[in-house]
């Protein structure tokens, strides 16, 4: 019975971390790449974030540890998540528990975003048939990229707006 409680446990986890994109870590959370040209005026501003700066699809890689007894589980992952801009968002993940497939095949999700000005923000991803994730992450590079931690759990997420 435990460890049924903790796969249950590392795929609801997983399943968040793959809210997060793939891409080089970087100190500030808003901070512009060289020279880049941010053609929609109206969806990014210099200074501030908002749930409009989160739009289009993202990958994600979801990384981390699941402590639990006897011992931990590595998880490994894939996601797709898609914001609408305006706060929602729905999202298909796969991941792997030392090494084994958490599911047949991709899981679908919906959930929820909040982005605050500083560009720092918070999300709930409700996996189908699984409890829901709550999550804290940081935006940067303009709404291109985004870093996540799963609140109750060691891991975490990096992800790329792909288009």
């Amino acid at each position: 019975m435990q460890i049924k409680t903790a796969f249950d446990v590392a795929m609801t986890v997983g399943f968040a971390v793959i809210l997060t994109l793939s891409g080089a870590q970087r100190a500030r959370a808003d901070e512009p790449r060289g020279e880049a040209e941010v053609t929609d005026a109206d969806a990014f501003s210099a200074s501030e974030c908002s749930d409009h700066t989160l739009r289009g699809d993202y990958a994600f890689a979801i990384d981390g540890t699941i402590l639990t007894a006897p011992s931990p589980l590595l998880l490994r992952g894939v996601a797709m998540t898609h914001f609408d801009g305006h706060g929602n968002l729905s999202q298909v993940d796969f991941v792997t528990l030392n090494g084994v497939a958490g599911g047949p095949d991709w899981r679908p999700a919906t959930g929820t975003y909040e982005i605050n000005p500083d560009c720092t923000g918070k999300a709930q991803i409700i996996p189908a048939g699984a409890p829901p994730l709550n999550l804290r992450l940081v935006v940067g590079d303009r709404g291109r990229q985004l870093w996540t931690v799963v609140i109750g759990n060691a891991t975490g997420s990096t992800g790329t707006r792909v288009r």
